[in-house]
């Protein structure tokens, strides 16, 4: 099988697709900045815990390798990108919720991790991104 026979050309792939995978990569970029800034503080600030920051840092950027992963096999029309970059829009959502609860610049971060992880789960059940990406459902 050819290289061409194994990624769809990017005109083949969905606009929703494209979209599903703009907004993982984005947040798996936000998981991974955010885990580098606590890591640059960790090591160069005092913080209270250091093993707890340290950890929480790692933790983050751990956590963002997996939409990073999910972006690129959306990208690549991949059916396994799917589950990942679904399963990280569900975990996003309790993390909005309670940045909205929260206070200061914490309400705005909420609002718009909760609008981007509807929308992908929106963009990622869509019967288009389906078929792209070969899921199809069962058969009586």
């Amino acid at each position: 099988m050819s290289s061409s026979e194994q990624n769809p050309a990017p005109a083949s792939r969905p606009a929703r697709v494209t979209a599903a995978a703009a907004v993982a990569g984005l947040e798996a970029l936000a998981l991974l900045a955010g885990g580098v800034y606590v890591l640059v503080n960790t090591l160069t600030g005092t913080p209270d815990g250091f093993t707890q920051a340290l950890t929480g840092g790692a933790t983050l950027i751990a956590l963002g390798l997996i939409p990073l992963l999910a972006a690129r096999g959306l990208l690549l029309c991949r059916s396994w990108s799917r589950g990942p970059a679904i399963i990280t829009q569900i975990l996003a959502l309790p993390v909005a919720y309670t940045l909205l609860t929260g206070v200061g610049a914490a309400i705005p971060a909420g609002i718009v991790l909760a609008v981007a992880a509807v929308t992908a789960l929106v963009l990622l059940v869509h019967p288009t991104t389906t078929r792209a990406l070969g899921i199809t459902g069962r058969t009586p």
